[in-house]
């Protein structure tokens, strides 16, 4: 597939055309997020789970094992996934039409062939009436062009959130994909201490909610159409919600506050036909966090980079 394929940078993200390797891929990352959570040291908010964007997918960075190290990077421009470690030896598969089962059992295959030996919780997290990976024969779809797409637009959305984290001098999030919830986001913080998160989700212990928010957040972050919502957009919210965040008027075209998520959506349509993508999506992320800051009396002059 050449650079030619989609046209413009920010190409059609429509979930009913390509859920079912949305569903999978989800899946899948969740296999090697939960293998890197086994050898990774515990890190605030669960940072050490996630994964990155890169040039050619997603990648775990490096995780220790023993002495050595090793990653594993979803390549979905030659449609592989490949483990690396840090004395040079390399294991290979190609991503095609497989289940859940299949992908589970060649990955710990080729870890095995590696010299690592890793046990996972194999249940799913974040996803209602999940089945354990081995035992899931249902989810099997893989469109490469699709999850080419998917990645492509990561890494746009990537790149203005990157851009936007840049300007805050206080505590942030790296731009981090997550596994659990198939989205990438990125947080800033007011260095305050947050009231203990009353949420659930999927099995996951509330212990472990706690820890993700157990300060004051404002986060934002891109959906590609899964969470219930139906199609891609970008979200942004507040924890603890300060009075009056849901009342903000937006200047943003097509973005809403949904009183059920509890958060702000801007569809990913509204970006992408955008004169200019890049800055609708940057004034969202402005404007949704200074609604939050100024709610919730945060010390903005300290907090943010003077421009």
């Amino acid at each position: 597939m050449n650079s030619q394929t989609f046209e413009g940078a920010w190409p059609e993200l429509n979930w009913p055309d390509w859920h079912g390797t949305g569903d999978t891929l989800h899946r899948w990352t969740q296999v090697v997020g939960k293998v890197r959570m086994a050898c990774t040291p515990m890190m605030n908010h669960w940072w050490q789970v996630a994964l990155y964007v890169t040039s050619r997918g997603l990648t775990t960075s490096p995780i220790p094992y023993g002495g050595l190290s090793f990653d594993v990077t979803f390549d979905f421009i030659d449609h592989a996934l490949v483990i690396d470690t840090s004395q040079g030896a390399r294991e290979v598969f190609h991503l095609k039409p497989m289940s859940v089962a299949e992908f589970h059992a060649r990955f710990f295959d080729h870890l095995r062939r590696l010299g690592i030996d890793v046990d996972i919780w194999t249940m799913p997290c974040e996803i209602p009436d999940a089945v354990p990976f081995e035992e899931d024969d249902t989810h099997a779809a893989y469109d490469g062009a699709r999850a080419r797409q998917f990645w492509s637009v990561l890494l746009q959305v990537h790149n203005v959130f990157n851009a936007f984290r840049c300007q805050f001098v206080g505590k942030t999030s790296p731009v981090h994909f997550f596994w659990g919830s198939f989205d990438l986001a990125v947080t800033r913080f007011s260095g305050r201490p947050a009231p203990p998160h009353p949420g659930v989700a999927p099995h996951v212990a509330n212990w472990v909610m706690r820890e993700a928010y157990s300060h004051e957040v404002s986060s934002c972050g891109f959906w590609p159409g899964n969470s219930g919502y139906g199609r891609a957009a970008f979200y942004s919210y507040a924890y603890p919600q300060p009075p009056g965040f849901e009342s903000v008027q937006l200047r943003t075209p097509g973005a809403i506050y949904d009183p059920e998520l509890k958060e702000f959506l801007l569809p990913y349509d509204a970006v992408r036909r955008a004169a200019n993508p890049d800055k609708v999506l940057m004034g969202f992320l402005q404007e949704t966090y200074a609604a939050a800051a100024d709610a919730a009396g945060w010390d903005r002059a300290a907090l943010e980079r003077a421009s």
